[in-house]
C-alpha cells in the first residue's frame, strides 16, 4: 500500500482526526453521565461498522477486507479497545485539557515502537521529544507532591495503549487497506465489548442517543483519517500535528464546563509541545558516497 510520501496530504487529513476527537471529547463527557464506558464503546463500535459499510462497497466490497494478518489486527483491535475504554474513564475524572495533554504523550510510545519494530530513524530530534515529553508528564502529574489523581494515571496508560497501537497500525497499512484496518478494529470491540454492556446496559434517553452517535461518527471516520495520513506520513511525523487538540479541547472544557487549566498543566503541556515540534525536524541527509 506504498504512497509518495506527502506532508500537506498527511496534514489534511489529520485536520480531519483533529476535529472530529474534538467532538469525541466532549460527547464522551456528556454520554457518561447515564451511560457506562462499556455501553458507550459498544454503542460506537457498533454504529461505527454500520456507518463504515458504505465505504466498505466504494472498497470494492468485503473482498477488500480480507486479511492474512488477522492475529495483528485482533491485538490492535483489544489493546485499543482498553486504551478507548480508559481514555472515557479518565474524562469523568479530570478535566478534558488534562486528559488530552496526557494523552499527547502518545508520540513519545508510538516513537520507541516505531524505531523499534518498524525500523523508523531514530533522531537526535526524536530522542529530544521523548525526553520532553517524559519531563512533561511529571510536571502535570506531579508525583513528588503527593497530588497524583488516578484519572491522571488512566489517561497516562490510555495514551501508552494509543500509541502502541498506532505503531501496530503503521505496520499494517504496509500491506493492508484503510477500510480494512478500520473494520477489524471495530469488529474485534464489538466482539469484546458485548457482555459488559450487556449486563450494565442502561436504554440511553434521546440526548446521550444523540451524543452517542456523535462519538460513533466521530470515532469512526477519525480513525479513517488518521490511517490515511498514515500512507503519507511517518508516525513520528503524522502525530505531532494533532497537538492543536489540546487548546481547543482546553478550551471547550473552559466555554462548556467551566473548567480552567492550572499552571502546571499548561507548563508540561507547552514542554510535550516542544518535544513535539522537535519531533518535526528533518533528519540530517546521510553524506553522499564518494566516488573514487
Amino acid at each position: 500500500m506504498n504512497r509518495t510520501p506527502s506532508k500537506p496530504r498527511a496534514a489534511l487529513w489529520m485536520a480531519g482526526w483533529l476535529s472530529l476527537m474534538l467532538v469525541v471529547a466532549v460527547t464522551g463527557r456528556e454520554a457518561t453521565r447515564e451511560l457506562s464506558v462499556f455501553q458507550i464503546m459498544e454503542i460506537r463500535s457498533g454504529l461505527g461498522l454500520v456507518m463504515l459499510y458504505p465505504l466498505i462497497r466504494l472498497a470494492g466490497g468485503f473482498r477488500a477486507l480480507r486479511t492474512s494478518r488477522l492475529r495483528l489486527h485482533a491485538g490492535r483491535g483489544l489493546l485499543h479497545y482498553a486504551a478507548q475504554l480508559g481514555w472515557f474513564y479518565a474524562l469523568t475524572l479530570i478535566p478534558l485539557g488534562q486528559v488530552v495533554s496526557l494523552e499527547f504523550t502518545m508520540p513519545i510510545w508510538t516513537a520507541i515502537l516505531a524505531a523499534s519494530f518498524l525500523g523508523e530513524r531514530m533522531t537526535i530530534w526524536k530522542i529530544s521529544a521523548i525526553a520532553l515529553g517524559l519531563i512533561g508528564v511529571f510536571v502535570i502529574v506531579r508525583p513528588a507532591a503527593g497530588e497524583i489523581n488516578p484519572g491522571q494515571l488512566i489517561a497516562l496508560a490510555a495514551a501508552v495503549g494509543f500509541g502502541t497501537s498506532v505503531a501496530i497500525m503503521k505496520s499494517l497499512t504496509r500491506t493492508e487497506t484503510t477500510v480494512a484496518i478500520v473494520f477489524w478494529m471495530l469488529a474485534v470491540q464489538v466482539v469484546a465489548g458485548a457482555l459488559p454492556t450487556f449486563y450494565l446496559w442502561v436504554w440511553p434517553s434521546p440526548y446521550v442517543w444523540g451524543c452517542a452517535i456523535a462519538i460513533a461518527i466521530g470515532g469512526t471516520f477519525s480513525h479513517f483519517c488518521m490511517a490515511r495520513a498514515m500512507l503519507y506520513a511517518d508516525a513520528t511525523i503524522v502525530l505531532p500535528m494533532d497537538f492543536l487538540r489540546v487548546p481547543l479541547t482546553a478550551a471547550a472544557g473552559w466555554m462548556i464546563y467551566g473548567e480552567r487549566m492550572d499552571v502546571f498543566t499548561v507548563l508540561g503541556a507547552m514542554l510535550i509541545l516542544t518535544g513535539n515540534l522537535l519531533n518535526l525536524k528533518s533528519p540530517a541527509p546521510r553524506p553522499a558516497p564518494v566516488e573514487a
